[in-house]
């Protein structure tokens, strides 16, 4: 039996040999060998048990390559955030955006991991609960916002979380906002071998008009500052202490520099966009050209906040 057929036994949506531009919102990305979409947190515990004891199976990795010790495995929420190389991804990748399962408390709301923000919060607004209207536009998922500690005008992810559901070691566990050590786009889950399932964010009541009034506003600013027509991942740099990325980068002279289809968007210059055919490495060329540049000029590091994978 070839892992293929073992991930297919214990998810109902697999894909086999998928390219991965056709998943992620830079437009971008090689083959990868298997995609699996649990739609259970049953479903993407079994996959990951599957993926780290695989070497129990006579011939493991018969399907795709690789080292015995376990087989290769990605998390992904909906695909955003990320920059996947053109040679893709070796072994399982998970996206995690059919786990859409959403519960309102009194004044909580409780989310699976592949739950999308904009959901999350629309959701949050017809009960009356506020606190999460700065989220309405980051584009990804639960998940994703707790393992990076996503933000926006002013606020972190962090600031909400009452607890986050884990699986680690073998079992299920609760920590609480404090104990996933949240820090500017970092959590305790990013330290660790573990799967984010979901969480509870505490909000407060307000009258849904208010709180759908405040949405609108920040999409509408949000349509008009930000690259929307293109694909991309987000705010490609992490913002430096002191500093706001995109204003380094535009007082550079880079807003709109290109490597090919690669470029350093014209309307907000914090963005790397794909303007129809970048590769990875059209990208990664211009991530390390902007970086040259503003260490040169102003002597500040950028870090990418996009994740590289592949």
């Amino acid at each position: 039996m070839t892992i293929i057929d073992e991930i297919k036994k214990r998810c109902e949506i697999v894909l086999v040999n998928e390219p991965m531009h056709l998943h992620t919102s830079f437009k971008i990305g090689g083959t990868a060998d298997i995609l699996a979409f649990p739609k259970t947190t049953e479903e993407l515990i079994s996959v990951w048990n599957f993926c780290r004891l695989g070497h129990e199976l006579a011939n493991p990795l018969e399907a795709v390559g690789g080292n015995v010790e376990g087989i290769p495995f990605t998390v992904l929420g909906d695909g955003a955030n990320v920059l996947v190389s053109d040679d893709g991804i070796r072994g399982v990748v998970v996206f995690t955006n059919k786990m859409r399962a959403i519960e309102i408390l009194d004044c909580a709301v409780r989310a699976e991991s592949g739950v999308r923000l904009a959901a999350l919060a629309e959701s949050a607004a017809e009960s009356g609960l506020t606190g999460l209207e700065f989220s309405c536009g980051i584009p990804g998922t639960v998940g994703g916002a707790v393992y990076m500690n996503a933000g926006a005008y002013g606020h972190d992810i962090s600031e909400f979380i009452e607890t986050v559901t884990l699986f680690s070691n073998g079992e299920i566990i609760v920590k609480t906002g404090a104990e996933m050590e949240f820090g500017y786009r970092k959590s305790f889950a990013q330290g660790g071998d573990m799967l984010i399932l979901g969480a509870t964010f505490r909000l407060s009541h307000e009258e849904p008009h208010k709180i759908r009034e405040v949405m609108a506003d920040l999409n509408a600013r949000r349509r008009k500052t930000q690259p929307l027509e293109y694909g991309s991942a987000g705010s490609f740099f992490k913002r430096p202490e002191g500093h706001f990325a995109g204003k380094l980068i535009e007082d550079a002279g880079l807003k709109g520099f290109c490597i090919n289809d690669a470029q350093v968007s014209e309307k907000h210059a914090g963005f790397v966009v794909n303007r129809g055919n970048a590769t990875s490495k059209d990208v990664l060329a211009l991530m390390h050209h902007v970086q040259s540049v503003v260490f040169e000029r102003y002597g500040v590091r950028l870090e990418p906040e996009v994740r590289i994978l592949g």
